[in-house]
């Protein structure tokens, strides 16, 4: 039998929760294909904080860098949110691993199952059909350059200027932009071969150098691919009045990171919205949700998000692509039967059919083993 060996992540919050509907869901697809997943939990984010005085433990990236794959639940929480820049955050942890394993694309799929249609905020009409992936540049951008803070003593301003000043830098490199770009047009490519390349090019220079590299990757080595430039604050108002009009969304890291969350409320829930981190080493895959302390040890969270990246971790780091599609199909099937967790439930959902978190993981790892 065939063994993979699994890192998990559970993290804070409602992560311990979902992350168990993940494995159960992975053990009963280790069952149906004959397949092993030797599991190796670890510490990051704020529990990470808690036990070590740091969000990214060394012993942590140890373990995941042994691992075959990286599953991930969420960090944070506001026992941890300050505003002192020398304490450490739970999303540190977050930024971190992905930076130290090199984990430099990720995969949102946005997708609409039929069942959720009137479950979005969106008219039935406008979401139906919608099937994009938004493909995010993630270690680069605003969120891993040069930051600062400061108390400015000469500085000029309509209240004399004096007072705390911060900076944080946004930069790219040429190669980050390439290497980006031509994982969306090779996503593009086993899809409907369209590519809406997101920026600021009318204010940024950053977004400037983007646009021409992507520009120039498309005609040297794309150009059978269609290549639209969109800007960010058009595709924000696009997203929720013609979403179908996409089909792949590349674009730089910060941009890419409110884009998904805008994108999963077509959806319906963020709790449908799971990713791929992916780089040239091991892969991370979680839910682009956050940790919801809110429910957190009430037994409502949705597992959904995390038990399709469950799904997304198959496909990309086990190439176990019927496996895969078997968790997408259970998931769908669970939806048309009229289950839901709170978060999907509607006024028409019948009380009967909303469930909590174990019951949904339970249901969805039935489907799998048919």
């Amino acid at each position: 039998m065939e063994t993979k060996k699994i890192c998990l992540l559970p993290g804070d919050g409602i992560g311990p929760e979902i992350i168990a509907e993940g494995v159960k869901v992975l053990d009963a697809v280790g069952k149906k294909y004959d397949v092993a997943f030797d599991y190796e939990e670890a510490l990051i984010g704020g529990c990470a904080i808690d036990a070590v005085g740091n969000p990214l433990p060394e012993e942590t990236l140890d373990a995941a860098r042994a691992s075959d794959a990286v599953l991930l639940a969420a960090v944070g929480g506001p026992k941890w949110d300050t505003t002192d820049s020398s304490k450490p955050r739970p999303e540190q942890g977050l930024l971190g691993i992905r930076k130290q394993l090199g984990l430099y694309t990720n995969l949102r799929p946005v997708r609409i199952f039929d069942a959720l249609r009137d479950a979005s905020t969106l008219k039935p009409a406008v979401v139906e059909g919608v099937d994009l992936v938004i493909v995010r540049e993630l270690t680069g951008g605003l969120y891993f350059g040069h930051r600062e803070r400061f108390y400015d003593e000469e500085g000029a301003g309509a209240h004399g200027g004096r007072g705390q000043r911060a900076v944080d830098t946004l930069e790219y490199r040429e190669y980050e932009i390439e290497r980006i770009a031509r994982q969306a047009f090779r996503a593009a490519q086993s899809r409907h071969g369209r590519v809406h390349s997101i920026d600021k090019a009318n204010v940024l220079d950053t977004s400037r150098l983007w646009r021409e590299v992507v520009h120039r990757v498309h005609d040297e080595e794309f150009p059978e691919i269609e290549l639209v430039d969109m800007l960010v604050d058009n595709t924000a108002m696009q997203l929720v009045n013609n979403p179908r009009q996409f089909d792949v969304i590349v674009t730089e890291n910060m941009f890419g990171d409110i884009l998904s969350d805008e994108a999963a409320q077509i959806t319906g829930s963020l709790g449908m919205l799971a990713s791929a981190s992916l780089g040239d080493g091991v892969g991370l895959f979680e839910p682009s949700h956050g940790s919801a302390p809110d429910i957190a040890g009430r037994g409502i969270a949705n597992p959904l998000a995390q038990i399709l990246s469950v799904g997304m971790m198959l496909q990309y780091a086990f190439g176990m692509v019927d496996a895969a599609n078997d968790v997408t199909r259970a998931v769908s099937q669970v939806l048309d039967e009229g289950w839901r967790t709170g978060d999907l439930a509607t006024s028409a959902t019948p009380a009967d059919k909303v469930m909590g978190t174990v019951a949904m993981g339970d249901l969805v790892a039935r489907h799998i083993a048919g």
